[in-house]
């Protein structure tokens, strides 16, 4: 689903976006690094729809240094020309070790934001703000196993 901006007359693109965030930065300032990456979305002229941690992992090899990262997932609506600032904004920015937006098939807009806002509300908030714990369910998840 493509939205219209009536403000600037641009059409606003609906993305997946893929964080890797620094585990410790994320644990010590739960709302910290989701907060920032919300501000720079809706500072880009974006709507931020779902926000939440996926999950926490050991990474296959260290990135900036970290073995440990915790992946966050975000569905947002964006004028397609404000991409490319919003990636090298996210590039530059302490806490985020890696990043990946992805558009979003305009048929399958919807159900994918709908189905992420549901994922949610069997363990609490159905809203893009995480609780207070950091976690958009009232639980922490629990560490995978890895081999």
């Amino acid at each position: 689903m493509v939205l219209a901006d009536n403000t600037t007359g641009t059409k606003k693109v609906a993305y997946e976006g893929m964080f890797i965030f620094d585990a410790n930065r994320l644990a010590r300032d739960p709302q910290g690094l989701p907060g920032e990456i919300a501000e720079m979305i809706e500072s880009a002229g974006g709507e931020l729809e779902v926000s939440r941690l996926w999950e926490e992992r050991r990474l296959a090899y260290p990135i900036k240094g970290q073995r440990k990262g915790a992946y966050w997932i975000t569905y947002f609506h964006l004028p397609s020309d404000q991409l490319a600032p919003l990636t090298k904004q996210c590039e530059i920015k302490d806490g985020i070790l890696r990043q990946l937006f992805i558009r979003l098939p305009d048929s399958l807009v919807e159900p994918i934001i709908e189905h992420a806002k549901g994922a949610t509300a069997g363990g609490g908030s159905t809203s893009s703000e995480p609780s207070s714990n950091g976690y958009a369910s009232e639980e922490a998840p629990e560490e995978m196993a890895t081999n």
